[in-house]
Parts: structure tokens; C-alpha cells; sequence
């Protein structure tokens, strides 16, 4: 395979477009997609037609606007480029003009609007976002747009993203100029690593849990989980290796870097990271990433699960959005080497801490969904309070700034393996790194690992923009009053690390000791969806959106709603589909069973043979069966109570009850009645089969 010569053939790229368009017109487009503005009907015109022309030498026979509404997933209606030939009665010709690249029509009332657009109100707009590529998939060219309401409310995960980065890249740019630095274009990058899971499909198939939820809501522990720790980073098996290889060369044809694979933690786990890109685009990717994850899986007869916790007992997944500012393409989170005289960067950094104490509410419900609250704090994950991870060497340096004290460099230490190794020594790094953090700096951005493995990125980054921005407000305003010279800029640093430091924890946030001490130190824990979805509506964060022109206080009212509303949809599916389990699969199961110990037990007794052990294990299934058909009436009962309350959170909140007591207790029966029914009789796949067959 030719990497370099397949990279992007299916994209339109910036070096295509220039290739395919006059001048002038280049000129233009590159005018309004890096400061605004509107193209000529010329222009769009002429740049409709050579993407058509480029598409249809590539197969393409339609085009969509493609866009990314509030359901999670991508959208797409496909137009093709036929039309009447005026000059052949009966012919056709191909055609695609500029007013149908820049803007189309979809449903809006069809979509999640949070009540911003009443079902009969159906008109809503798709517009070309000009900082996106356009690019070809199954024959049809897409094109990145976002999506908006008649009265131009946002419908979309999309826009607000655009909207963030416009908003911090101004105050990057402001910031920059006050410590007298120039730069002509700023840059707000992200690399999204993508964890999931594969197994067979026909054991997929044979799974109405997996087919409906996506997560499994039933199932013992094996015996051999992940206990050996040696399914991260082993080989790769090469059922699994095929489709990776398959699963890149689709991905680099769409121009997306995926650069490194491997196994990861738990067994049939996997994991995909791309280098970094800008974020829009980095979002944009990963819904393509897991688009292609799941159609290249069913070609090689696997299922791949992007679900947060698919299998219980062992690790679930998530992605880890590493976020970074360039300015002229230079990394303005590198700290150099000597990091403590590097006062533009630990400034940055104290905007960073300063955003993330200030605002740990939106970072924590942009990853609030009903799959992360099954992951969340499990050991596995960080928990739902936000820290930060700096590390000794940063963490160290700035203390001593407080102090009024010179940082002493610690002379990095030299790794030796012993004389008679062929390991040639190396130099040890300035810092460990801290897995368990929710967002830590990495030596030269930081690492937002809390958010789930389903979950668009667009919204982590919109909060993650916002937050910054805002410190970068205040900071500005500070060097604005105060001045920027070394004496301020230090005073400066030292104020925001002193009045933010509770939010720096270096340690283990798998703790329970962890737990305790962020309590005490007065940071939130909100442990659960239902706890932070309402706070995407306070006034401080209402004000903060609006300020910025990232939402409205409407658009946040209907984005809780939605969000709000699909969480109790997500639980009332899952408790659904348990309950037909139970009744339909895991009862009748045990019925049957029960049955043939009894026959067994009447044949030995004529027999005059002990029984003794079917007399125990048929008590023990009887008894377990009565109790999981008395825990599935009460498990009704509350999820006809959730369904029956009058506000959306206290739905929410009775919802979180029905998964995680009534469903959980449910669970609980069921799951000891697969370690005692024959195998014969069980009606579907388990946890040993479904992790261990591919």
C-alpha cells in the first residue's frame, strides 16, 4: 500500500481546490474561510463545479450537506447531480451549483430543537462550513455544514464549536499582543484518541442487550477477565490486525492521520489515535472515525461496541482529547527548556488552572451522559470531580514562584540498565505522567480524559474553549491595568496559581482517599448526569456563553432539555429491553431447567439413588428465580413512577434510580442464574464467549 499516494484521495483539499480554481477565486474563498464574509455567486458557482467535476471523476453520483445535529451521530440527505439536459430532449447532465453548496434545506422539526422549533415549523438551514474539507464517502461527495434553525438558533453540535474557537482565538490573539508577541493566525488543535471494543458479530447478533443499548445488561463474570493483565498492548490478534489495517487505509483515504493502534486493557479492547489537527477538524474526523469503526467491523463479521461500559467487570471505554494553541504554527503549551523562565507559557498554564477551577461544572457535564455514569470513578476512569495533573517539575516551580524563591533545575537523571546490556542509557524525563486524571498536562498540551467513548467531541472542546477563554478575559484585563512586565507577569502567575492550586492534584484519582480530599477542599462532585446537566444553565454560565457568542440562554435551555430528555430515553430503553430479557430469555431458561432436575430428581428416586445435589441447586434456581421475577415487578414499578414525574430532572433523577438500584438488583439475580443454569439452556451469548472469540 502507497500511504502517501492514497492520504486524502478522497478529500478536496486545500492543494485540490487550489489546483481546480482561478486565482482570484482561491483568493476570495481563503478570504471568507479565515475571517467571514460572503462569496460571490461567481465564486460559488465556479467552486461548485470543480468539487463536482473532482467528485464524479471519483465515482461520486450525489452530494450531501453533512452535518452533525443534537442526536450524537452525523446527518446526511442525498441529492444527486443529475439534472434535464436543456440542449437533448430526454438527456441528462450532471450539475451542482454554488447556491446548493453554501446552503440547503433540511427538516428542522425532525431533529432534538429542545422546543426551539415546534413540530410543524419545519424549516431549518444547513450552511457550508468553509474551514472543513469536503470529501467523499460511498460514492457520495459531503459537505461539512452546520446546521441552524429558520430563526438561525443553533441545531447543531457544530456551531457552537466554530463560535468557541472564534472566541478564544480572539483573546489568544489579545493576550499574545500584550506580552508582545505577534502572530497572524492562531491555531486551537486537538488529537482524539478512540478506545472500543470488538467480537464476533453473530454473537452480537444473539445479544438483544447489545443490538438495543449497545452495552451488554446481563452477564456473569468470567472466569478470566483482565486480571492478568496481559490483553494492553499484546499482540494483536489477526483477525483484529486485518481490520485495523483495512480500518486506516479507509481513514487515510478521508485524509485522517490515524497513526497509532493497539490493544488496550481489557480483553477485546482497542484503541485508535490520530495526530492532531485543528479541532474542528479533529471533531469532524472522529464522528468519521466511529462511523468507519462500526462499517468496517460488519466486513470482517465483527460488531465494534463505542459504548462507555459494554461489558461490566472489566474496563470500559472512553477518549482522551489532547488540546493544545499554536500561534504561527508554533505550540504555545511547549514549555521549553527551561520552563521556568518561560513566563508566556506559565501564564498560560495559570489560565488553564484558572479555567478549570472556575468552570469545573461545564467540564464536567459536557462528558455527563448515562453510558459515562457507568464509568466514571469505577476504578478505571477518573472520577466526576475535575483535577488537574501538572506534574513535579511544574508543580514545583510554580510553588517557588509563590514563595518568592529561584526554581532549582533538578539535574535529569540517566537511565542505565547495567553494563552488560546492548540497551543503550537514556535521559529520564522531568516528570511522570498520571493516567488517572481527568485533564493533565502531558508535556506539551493537556489531556481531557474524562470524556466517554460515544460522545461527539465538538462539546468537550466548546467547553474547553469557553473556560479559557474567560481566563484569558481576565488575564488580559489584569496585564491591561497592571502592566506585562517580568515583576507583574510573575505577581500575576503566583495570584492565579494561589487562588487555584486546589484544583492541581499529581496523585491517584482512583482513590478513595482522593475523594475525600477533594471534599474537603470544596471541589464538585457530581457523581451522577442528573447532577450536572442543570448547571449548563446558571447564570455565571449563561452569562459566560452569551458574553462569548458561543449560546444564547435559549439555546442552553433547549440543549439541557435535549440532553436531559435523552438520558431518561436511554435508561427507559435499557430498562425495557432488561425486562424482556428477563421475562422472555432468563425466566424461561430456568423454567426449563428447573424442569429437568425435577425429572432427573423423580428418576433417581424410583431408582432409590440420592439426589442430594440436584435437590440443593434445583432450591437454589427456584429461589432466585422467584426473587428475580419479584425484583422485575419492582423494577416496573419504578420505571413507571419515572415516566409519571412532571419535571424533565425529577424524571432525570428517578431514571438514574430505575439503572442504578431497581435494574442493578435485577441484574444481580439474574447474572448468579447463569452460574448455575446449564449452558445447554442459557439463551445467549456469555462474557467468556463474547470477550475471548475474536
Amino acid at each position: 500500500m502507497n500511504v502517501p499516494e492514497i492520504f486524502g484521495s478522497l478529500v478536496f483539499n486545500d492543494k485540490t481546490m487550489q489546483k481546480a480554481l482561478k486565482p482570484e477565486t482561491y483568493k476570495a474563498f481563503k478570504a471568507v474561510a479565515e475571517n467571514g464574509g460572503t462569496l460571490s455567486k461567481a465564486c460559488a458557482d465556479e467552486i461548485a463545479c470543480a468539487m463536482k467535476t473532482w467528485a464524479v471523476e471519483r465515482g461520486a453520483t450525489h452530494y450531501t450537506h453533512w452535518f452533525q445535529p443534537m442526536t450524537g451521530i452525523t446527518a446526511e440527505k442525498h441529492d444527486s447531480f443529475i439534472a434535464p439536459d436543456e440542449n437533448a430532449a430526454g438527456g441528462a447532465i450532471m450539475q451542482f451549483s454554488g447556491k446548493q453548496l453554501i446552503q440547503g434545506e433540511p427538516d428542522a422539526s425532525s431533529f432534538p430543537s429542545g422546543g426551539l422549533r415546534s413540530t410543524f415549523e419545519a424549516r431549518g438551514y444547513t450552511a457550508w462550513d468553509t474551514s472543513g474539507c469536503a470529501f467523499i464517502k460511498d460514492g457520495t461527495l459531503c459537505i461539512p455544514t452546520a446546521f441552524i434553525s429558520y430563526g438561525g438558533q443553533v441545531l447543531d453540535k457544530k456551531t457552537p464549536l466554530l463560535r468557541s474557537m472564534s472566541a478564544l482565538k480572539s483573546r489568544v490573539l489579545r493576550f499574545l499582543t500584550l506580552i508582545g508577541k505577534s502572530a497572524k493566525s492562531i491555531g486551537i488543535t486537538a488529537g482524539v484518541e478512540q478506545e472500543y471494543f470488538l467480537i464476533d458479530k453473530k454473537l452480537f447478533d444473539k445479544r438483544k442487550d447489545l443490538i438495543s443499548c449497545g452495552r451488554t445488561l446481563l452477564g456473569a463474570r468470567p472466569v478470566k477477565g483482565q486480571e492478568l493483565e496481559d490483553h494492553y498492548f499484546g499482540t494483536i490478534r489477526p483477525r483484529v490486525l486485518a481490520y485495523m489495517q483495512e480500518l486506516d487505509a479507509e481513514l487515510w483515504k478521508l485524509g485522517i492521520l490515524a497513526k497509532t493502534r493497539h490493544n488496550e486493557a481489557a480483553p477485546a479492547q482497542h484503541e485508535l489515535a490520530p495526530i492532531h489537527t485543528e479541532v474542528s477538524t479533529a471533531a469532524d474526523h472522529n464522528q468519521l472515525t466511529m462511523e468507519f469503526m462500526k462499517k468496517v467491523a460488519d466486513r470482517h463479521g465483527l460488531a465494534c461496541l463505542l459504548h462507555e461500559k459494554p461489558f461490566a467487570g472489566v474496563n470500559g471505554s472512553g477518549k482522551h482529547n489532547n488540546w493544545s494553541l499554536t500561534a504561527d504554527g508554533e505550540n504555545l503549551l511547549e514549555p521549553g527548556k527551561n520552563p521556568e523562565n518561560n513566563l508566556p507559557f506559565l501564564l498560560l498554564l495559570a489560565a488553564v488552572l484558572r479555567a478549570a477551577d472556575e468552570h469545573q461544572d461545564l467540564l464536567r457535564l459536557c462528558t455527563a451522559t448515562a453510558g459515562n455514569d457507568h464509568r466514571l470513578g469505577s476504578g478505571e476512569a477518573p472520577p466526576a470531580i475535575l483535577s488537574v495533573y501538572l506534574g513535579s517539575e511544574l508543580t514545583d516551580i510554580l510553588e517557588n514562584m509563590c514563595a518568592g524563591k529561584c526554581y532549582q533545575r533538578k539535574k535529569a537523571e540517566r537511565i542505565v540498565l547495567g553494563n552488560a546490556t546492548p540497551v543503550p542509557e537514556f535521559l529520564q524525563d522531568t516528570a511522570d505522567r498520571n493516567r488517572t486524571s481527568p485533564l493533565a498536562f502531558t508535556g506539551n498540551k493537556f489531556e481531557f480524559r474524562m470524556l466517554g467513548a460515544s460522545v461527539n467531541v465538538a462539546e468537550p472542546n466548546v467547553m474547553l474553549n469557553a473556560a479559557v477563554a474567560d481566563a484569558l478575559e481576565y488575564i488580559c484585563a489584569r496585564l491591561e491595568k497592571e502592566g506585562a512586565d517580568e515583576t507583574s507577569v510573575k505577581k500575576l502567575i503566583a495570584e492565579l496559581y494561589t487562588r487555584h492550586k486546589r484544583i492541581v492534584f499529581n496523585g491517584n484519582n482512583y482513590s478513595a482517599d482522593w475523594i475525600e480530599e477533594a471534599n474537603r477542599r470544596g471541589l464538585l462532585n457530581l457523581a451522577a448526569t442528573p447532577d450536572a446537566l442543570p448547571y449548563g444553565t446558571n447564570e455565571k454560565n449563561a452569562a459566560l456563553m452569551e458574553r462569548l457568542g458561543v449560546y444564547s440562554l435559549r439555546e442552553l435551555e433547549s440543549r439541557r432539555e435535549i440532553l436531559t430528555e435523552n438520558y431518561c430515553k436511554v435508561i427507559s430503553i435499557e430498562a425495557l429491553t432488561l425486562l424482556s430479557m428477563t421475562v422472555k430469555e432468563v425466566l424461561p431458561a430456568s423454567f426449563y431447567y428447573q424442569n429437568e432436575l425435577c425429572t432427573v430428581i423423580e428418576q433417581k428416586a424410583e431408582l432409590d439413588v440420592s439426589a442430594e445435589a440436584e435437590k440443593a441447586l434445583l432450591k437454589k434456581i427456584a429461589a432466585l428465580s422467584d426473587k428475580a421475577y419479584k425484583r422485575k415487578i419492582a423494577l416496573e414499578k419504578a420505571l413507571e413512577k419515572a415516566k409519571c414525574e412532571k419535571s424533565l430532572h425529577a424524571a432525570s433523577k428517578a431514571f438514574y434510580g430505575v439503572a442504578f438500584t431497581y435494574m442493578h438488583n435485577l441484574r444481580e439475580c439474574c447474572d448468579a442464574l447463569e452460574t448455575l443454569v446449564s449452558k445447554k439452556h442459557w439463551p445467549f451469548p456469555t462474557y467468556s464467549e463474547l470477550l475471548f472469540s475474536v
